[in-house]
This record gives C-alpha cells, sequence and structure tokens, in this order.
C-alpha cells in the first residue's frame, strides 16, 4: 500500500493517509487534484534504512508532528529533548551521550531514561 503524509505550510505532517497500490509514486497527482501538499512515505523506512531490504524513502516513515525537510528530502521526528543532536545521515535524534551498555541486561534487565537535566542516562529502580 501507498503512504502519503499530509503538510501543513510550515512542512509538518498533519495525517497519514493510506493509498491503493496504484497511488504509488503519484504524490504530484494527489497534491494537483486536492490543492494540499502531499509526500510520499514508506511504512518499512526508518532511519535511511529499508526493513525489506528494498529502496527506502525519505529517510523515516512520516508521523503526525514530523518535519518534512525539502533539502534533505526527509522526514525528521520531533526533538525528544533540548540536548539532542540530529544524525544528518539517518535523521533521527541522537543523545549526546551514549546508553549504557548494559541496558537490558540483568535480573531484572537494566532499564534507562533519558534525564534532561543532568543530560544523562539514569537507571530505572
Amino acid at each position: 500500500m501507498a503512504h502519503f503524509a499530509l503538510l501543513d505550510n510550515n512542512n509538518r505532517v498533519v495525517q497519514v493517509l493510506v493509498g491503493r497500490d496504484d497511488d504509488d509514486g503519484k504524490e504530484a497527482e494527489l497534491t494537483a487534484r486536492t490543492g494540499q501538499h502531499y509526500r510520499q512515505t514508506s511504512y518499512n523506512t526508518r532511519g535511511g534504512v529499508h526493513a525489506n531490504g528494498g529502496t527506502p524513502l525519505r529517510k523515516n516513515y512520516a508521523g503526525v508532528g514530523f518535519l518534512y525537510d525539502p533539502i534533505r528530502d526527509a522526514f525528521i521526528p520531533p526533538k525528544p529533548f533540548a540536548s539532542w543532536v540530529l544524525d544528518e545521515d539517518t535523521c533521527l535524534w541522537n543523545a549526546p551521550v551514549d546508553m549504557p551498555e548494559d541496558e537490558g541486561t540483568g535480573d531484572p534487565p537494566k532499564r534507562y531514561r533519558w534525564d534532561e537535566t543532568t543530560t544523562n542516562w539514569v537507571e530505572v529502580e
């Protein structure tokens, strides 16, 4: 199925629509027909990689609140924290400090959350 992101005048995604397989590659026609701005998005694309080995489309599957960047031709998710930095290759946000390597290990498994005040990962008790 083809998926399309409806953009507002600031290139923010306001809705993601599912189209027919026949609509694949027809964003220009959809935009012309409706007078609204659409960009096709791929459900299987994240971080510039297609999950099934296909051709990735626009770095990330669009979601409501994402920004479409026409220069990068990419969908960028909302910035989760002020300190996080955009990875230009994936168009995903990264913490300025790597998550501890023991995440998910142990019994019970260790879990962490981001603490913006300390700009570091904090273990969840």
